[in-house]
């Protein structure tokens, strides 16, 4: 009778147990019957605190985005079943390094649109909401995926970290440098971002920098040097100034920056496309321009080509790009400083060309010596269009390891005149002012307009001495600055040019949004000039900027070509980090 109401009671207990068993699998259980399954929402902390910030958890969600493999994140980001209380989805990524321990057939299972349930430990990397040490993954059917339509900047980045969204704001590539690095490209909304100094109080855009307002498209991985590289037209580039509508993806935080992971191919629009050449100027204008043309070195392995083979796409791209300018005189910004290094470019250019051009030799007899540093500034002119008047010289104060150039020229009267000048002589002014790199730890540090202002500013405050002095002794020739400031339009070199009253003719001519010649760190700026004197700057027809550089990836340079030199070309493109700019004159 005891052994029967044992049995009794055994049997009871076992029958409550079901029931609770099968309770707890309604409620949630996970396999092993003694954890609830947790949303989404609690697990990643979005629109409630986080429930459980650690610790071992089940959860079930729709996968919104799959990186599998150690070449892409390693992962998958889920999105929850169910709303958060305040009405809006909620995401969390999945790290699983381990994923081929699963059966295949689950693996295979793992994209975009099922339904899993998964256990694991939850846990943060970097900040960053995540479920690791995954124990297992059920497959569980498959679910819509609503992405949810974000405007940008969103108020609270944060509360979508890991959520698939859709960009409702038209997005704008102000950076393309790692593109080729690291496959990811910097976007702002609406527009390009600037150099804060890079206009004068009232000009430009407000908040020039659109800082706290930036997104990396990045490309579902976080491996080096991608092949091929992502988002290319079909001219293999993406331009600066691309724009790119309804981009979908998963929003993340990773190395200090928001990115969106894309689970659709981005729609870019070619909205910068790019440019053709410059048309000729009229017979009775005269065209002067400026080039940095980033080291155009003979000696191999120093500052330029590291081969001869690279020296080869080195001169076809920059012989393009000038050939694209229809200039009739050059300042041509960091050539080696020596002798032959100009001589060569000229003559490749005349060949190129079919025009005669001819090199303003350094006034120095027998020296090819301009200064201490390894490059120097240099000045070409067309001798069908224009002539030399008088000798060179350079401004040879101690401030300057690039000592200006300075020549004196006019029209030629050309063919109808019998070779007679006519028009109003000019003097154009090479320059290449101290650069922002190579920073001091104390003295001449940044300070708002990058390392070495200072210098920059004695070497525009010794220009202008220097071309007063010239002009007391010349008939006060107006004179044209052509070159590289290393400035920002509003930045204290170019205002000591401004309060010699002379005229930024790029400030003058050209809309704030195509100011620029130069990409820094995704913020588009001028660091080229073409400052005028008052009466040189009344006979302007026409001020350009021939964006074919600055706007182009960096792995279209001639040095490097992408992976396995593929996308290495002769063309103008990314021939230099510098675009080139001119001006029109009236003879």
């Amino acid at each position: 009778m005891v052994d029967q109401g044992r049995k009794s009671a055994s049997i009871a207990r076992l029958g409550v147990l079901m029931v609770l068993a099968w309770i707890a699998g309604c409620e949630g259980l996970d396999s092993h019957g003694s954890e609830q399954l947790k949303p989404v929402y609690l697990v990643a902390g979005q629109g409630s605190d986080r429930a459980q910030p650690q610790g071992r958890v089940t959860v079930k969600g729709v996968v919104s985005g799959e990186f599998l493999g150690e070449d892409q994140l390693n992962g998958f980001f889920i999105q929850g079943l169910e709303s958060a209380p305040d009405g809006k989805p909620a995401g969390l990524f999945v790290y699983a390094p381990q994923i081929d321990e699963f059966a295949a057939e689950k693996v295979a299972a793992l994209e975009q649109g099922r339904v899993v349930r998964i256990t694991g430990q939850a846990g943060e990397f970097h900040g960053r909401p995540q479920l690791s040490r995954i124990e297992s993954i059920e497959i569980k059917g498959k679910a819509p995926l609503e992405s949810y339509e974000l405007a940008w900047p969103a108020q609270n980045k944060w509360r979508f970290e890991g959520v698939h969204v859709t960009i409702a704001t038209d997005m704008v590539v102000s950076g393309n440098y790692k593109l080729s690095r690291f496959g990811s490209l910097k976007l702002t909304p609406e527009r390009r971002a600037f150099r804060p100094t890079n206009f004068a109080p009232g000009d430009g855009p407000e908040q020039p920098r659109l800082r706290g307002q930036r997104l990396i498209l990045d490309d579902g991985s976080y491996s080096w040097h991608p092949d091929p590289i992502p988002y290319l037209n079909d001219d293999n580039t993406r331009r600066v100034g691309s724009r790119v509508k309804e981009l979908s993806g998963v929003l993340t935080h990773a190395f200090e920056q928001w990115r969106i992971h894309p689970t659709e191919e981005p729609a870019f629009r070619d909205s910068n496309p790019r440019p053709q050449p410059i048309g000729a100027p009229a017979e009775d204008e005269l065209r002067i321009a400026a080039f940095n043309v980033e080291n155009y070195f003979l000696t191999l392995g120093e500052r330029g080509a590291s081969s001869q083979r690279e020296l080869e796409f080195q001169r076809a791209k920059l012989i393009a790009a000038a050939s694209y300018l229809n200039a009739d005189i050059l300042a041509l910004v960091e050539m080696e400083n020596r002798a032959d290094a100009p001589e060569d470019f000229i003559e490749r250019l005349s060949k190129a060309t079919d025009q005669p051009w001819e090199l303003v030799r350094d006034p120095e007899a027998g020296s090819a010596d301009a200064g201490s540093d390894a490059i120097k500034v240099s000045i070409a002119y067309r001798a069908d269009r224009v002539k030399r008047v008088g000798e060179a010289q350079r401004d040879r104060a101690e401030v300057h390891h690039r000592p200006p150039l300075l020549a004196v020229f006019r029209a030629s009267g050309g063919e109808h005149d019998d070779g007679e000048q006519q028009g109003e002589p000019f003097a154009v002014a090479a320059i290449h002012f101290k650069a922002k790199v190579g920073c001091p730890e104390s003295g001449d540090i940044d300070r708002g307009q990058g390392c070495w202002n200072l210098r920059r500013k004695e070497q525009a405050e010794a220009l202008i001495e220097f071309i007063r002095a010239w002009q007391e002794e010349n008939d006060d020739i107006p004179v044209l600055i052509a070159g590289d400031l290393n400035a920002y339009g509003d930045e204290d070199p170019a205002r000591v040019l401004a309060s010699a009253a002379k005229v930024d003719l790029l400030a003058e001519h050209i809309a704030w949004p195509q100011r620029y010649t130069y990409v820094f760190r995704g913020e588009s700026g001028y660091l080229d000039h073409l400052q005028a004197a008052p009466r040189l700057a009344e006979r302007v027809t026409a001020v350009h900027t021939l964006p074919i550089n600055a706007d182009e990836p960096r792995f279209l340079e001639f040095d490097d070509g992408g992976p396995r030199g593929r996308y290495r070309d002769s063309s103008p493109f990314r021939s230099s980090d510098h675009d080139p700019i001119a001006v029109d004159l009236r003879q």
